[in-house]
């Protein structure tokens, strides 16, 4: 399996288990000139949750958590506001989270970093 087809099947997996957490998936694998944002979806307090999925196969290098640098937290940011812009919702209440994926299983970061901007 591909790198990119494995990446699609975790963010697949990840949108199902949040979904049955109770959230609404909106839109996968949203990408613009900034950068992307894995899902988009809205919870059930009807804020917009930008999700990074990451997964990693040991924890050698930090684990997935620690893949989520300033810099791609950044892109995921810019990302995000082009879809608020795009989508004209510039004034929703939003939040980035996080799941990660391991060999260990799947966790789900709520609140894993704030917007750089």
């Amino acid at each position: 399996m591909s790198k990119r087809a494995q990446g699609e099947a975790y963010e697949a997996e990840a949108a199902r288990y949040l979904e049955a957490q109770g959230l609404t998936l909106l839109q996968t694998n949203y990408l613009c000139k900034q950068g992307e944002v894995d899902l988009i979806m809205r919870d059930q307090k009807k804020s917009l949750v930008f999700v990074e999925v990451r997964y990693r196969k040991n924890s050698r290098f930090g684990g997935a958590a620690m893949s989520i640098t300033p810099a791609k937290q950044r892109k995921i940011a810019l990302a995000a506001l082009h879809y608020l812009q795009t989508s004209r919702q510039p004034e929703a209440i939003c939040r980035f989270d996080a799941v990660t994926v391991s060999a260990t299983g799947m966790e789900w970061i709520k609140d894993a970093f704030h917007s750089p901007l």
